[in-house]
């Protein structure tokens, strides 16, 4: 019986001291208070249980909400939503736990909230409402970057994803933007009338140029033959037709008008 109760607690003891490292984590021990330099990637990690323990944390590209007022150039507060991308890198996993500790998004909170500051005092309120977002974001990612860096954090993106303007300013851009397209559009049309102004003046030039050609080539010669032609298919017609004439331009009198006459 005793054999048995020993394997068992003999079990439960190797059981305790290992550990599943999962994708996405990695695991570093920590013996008697000290930190091992050693980071165990996926797979499992054996420890003793009574004097050491195995600190896992994720290297996966994680997440970081903040909402937040921004300032602007001119003084005003925007209110934002923030999304912050980052993740550790996992060869200073060590260092990151033994200088910043497990709590380290308050930390990247931080660092953001003063790179914020420094960069968007440098921008408008209504740039980053427009296609100046993405260049306030990217100096913001590398502000932070010059911090977070030496310490092992990486950060991959920073999206400002909700900007809400004070409501006049807001007002305002709004009736900047209308005019813009009002502007656009009253080009759009003049630029449609001239076009067709200019089809229409090619159109006519194109009809005077062949009026004028179809003019020069009327010589007097060429009048005689289409008179010709004329009497000749006068010729082939079955009806009786008187036809007067200078001998150049033929005048045909119709027969059956003159019978009624």
């Amino acid at each position: 019986m005793k054999p048995l109760i020993f394997t068992a607690i003999a079990s439960s003891i190797l059981l305790s001291g290992c550990t599943i490292i999962r994708p996405g984590e990695v695991g570093v021990k920590q013996k008697l208070g000290r930190l091992s330099e050693k980071v165990h990637l996926t797979g499992s990690v054996v420890y003793n249980p009574f004097v050491a323990k195995v600190i896992k944390v994720s290297v996966q590209t994680n997440n970081l909400e903040l909402t937040l007022s921004l300032p602007s150039k001119e003084g005003l507060s925007i209110n934002s939503q923030i999304s912050i991308l980052y993740k550790l890198n996992q060869e200073q996993v060590p260092t990151i736990i033994r200088n910043i500790g497990l709590r380290y998004e308050t930390i990247i909170a931080n660092v953001f909230r003063s790179a914020s500051a420094d960069v968007c005092a440098q921008y408008f309120a209504k740039d980053l409402h427009s296609g100046l977002r993405s260049d306030i974001e990217k100096a913001i990612k590398v502000k932070m970057m010059e911090t977070l860096n030496i310490q092992g954090i990486q950060i991959e993106a920073v999206l400002m994803k909700s900007i809400q303007l004070p409501p006049g300013l807001s007002t305002s851009i709004e009736q900047k933007l209308q005019a813009e397209q009002d502007v656009m559009r009253m080009e759009f049309t003049l630029k449609q009338a001239k076009l067709e102004a200019d089809r229409k003046i090619i159109e006519a030039k194109g009809t005077s140029d062949a009026q004028k050609i179809i003019s020069e080539g009327l010589t007097g010669e060429i009048i005689k033959i289409r008179s010709i032609e004329a009497f000749m298919e006068l010729a082939k017609s079955p009806n009786s037709k008187i036809i007067i004439t200078d001998g150049q331009t033929p005048f045909l009198i119709n027969e059956e008008k003159k019978n009624k006459d």
